[in-house]
């Protein structure tokens, strides 16, 4: 993976034409004036070569997919705006939009296997082996450690969402790992309708289980053993603080996963970019090589762990939050 990702970033970066002022060896040969140039060239010169618009063309969303030699323009899938209020909203097909489909269809796929295998188990036939085994171990993990261990009475409801959260931000997780894959997650939108869509499933849950009457106090909230003359006080500084409460758990959950997937690409990027800046034929050059490389690894191997970390950590919250609002009496 990090061959791969060095390769890609060398010919990006080397790939751009590079403009030199004029000087008195214009008209020397072309050997010669690249000598002078590196001989006369100050300090950080060649860090213009590796800057965060190269780091952020691979982080960012396009209308193509990059798979090396091979790029695939999405552009006649190109769909026209669609306009709602005054905004115009682009539904067009993109990298993280193909990235999430692929996420979707394994995720798909690992229930799919995954509820095939456990109905052959309680058909009285053999138990999953292999890596159905591990995708078993994973849901009861997620049905009885976070989902009914914070959810409570009637959090058998919620595991199938739950477990299908799970997954599908792991794999969106661990695609952006893979060469020329991409992190949708690292995209603001992508866990910004991820959180949003838990929003709604919380807050119908608690609709749901404490009825009109009781859903409006989490709203309009008033402490007890408030004397009468403070309610009407307390009723007015705690509704809007229970309204911001509200709003701030998916905007937790959104900027926290983007944040930490993003952060960890620019880490790989910037370790990998040293290459380019300090590599060269050199002992100086092969050590700075061999040390970008190696911490670009472990901060790969680092990354593994946190899309599995986040991936459990948005689950883990959504379930808490589900049962907060359903026992707040």
């Amino acid at each position: 993976m990090i061959a791969g990702l060095a390769i890609t970033l060398i010919g990006l970066a080397f790939g751009a034409p590079q403009e030199h002022p004029a000087s008195e060896s214009d008209h020397a040969p072309p050997a010669v004036e690249q000598a002078a140039d590196e001989q006369h060239a100050p300090e950080g010169e060649h860090a213009e070569e590796w800057d965060t618009e190269t780091m952020t063309h691979h982080i960012v969303d396009s209308g193509s997919l990059d798979f090396g030699p091979v790029v695939i323009s999405l552009d006649r899938l190109k769909i026209p705006p669609v306009s709602i209020g005054g905004f115009e909203i682009d539904l067009s097909p993109t990298k993280h939009l193909f990235f999430l489909v692929l996420a979707s269809l394994l995720t798909i796929l690992t229930i799919g296997l995954a509820a095939r295998s456990a109905g052959r188990t309680n058909a009285g036939r053999e138990a999953p082996r292999g890596i159905l085994n591990i995708f078993e171990a994973f849901y009861v993990y997620l049905r009885d450690d976070v989902a009914m261990a914070n959810i409570g009475h009637g959090g058998e409801k919620f595991v199938p969402y739950v477990v299908t959260l799970f997954f599908f931000i792991l794999y969106a997780n661990l695609l952006g790992l893979v060469p020329f894959g991409a992190s949708a997650t690292g995209n603001i939108s992508v866990t910004a309708a991820l959180a949003i869509i838990s929003l709604i499933v919380i807050e119908v849950a608690g609709f749901k289980a404490l009825g009109p009457k009781g859903y409006m106090g989490t709203i309009f909230y008033i402490p007890k053993g408030i004397p009468g003359v403070m309610k009407a006080p307390m009723l007015i500084i705690m509704t809007p603080v229970e309204l911001i409460g509200k709003l701030a758990k998916p905007f937790a959950l959104a900027v926290r996963l983007f944040a930490n997937m993003t952060a960890g690409h620019f880490v790989i990027l910037s370790l990998l970019g040293l290459i380019i800046v300090y590599g060269d034929v050199s002992a100086t050059g092969l050590a700075a090589v061999s040390g970008s490389l190696a911490l670009g690894l472990f901060v790969m191997f680092l990354e593994i762990f946190v899309s599995f970390l986040q991936a459990y950590i948005f689950t883990v919250l959504t379930s808490v939050f589900i049962g907060l609002i359903r026992h707040a009496h």
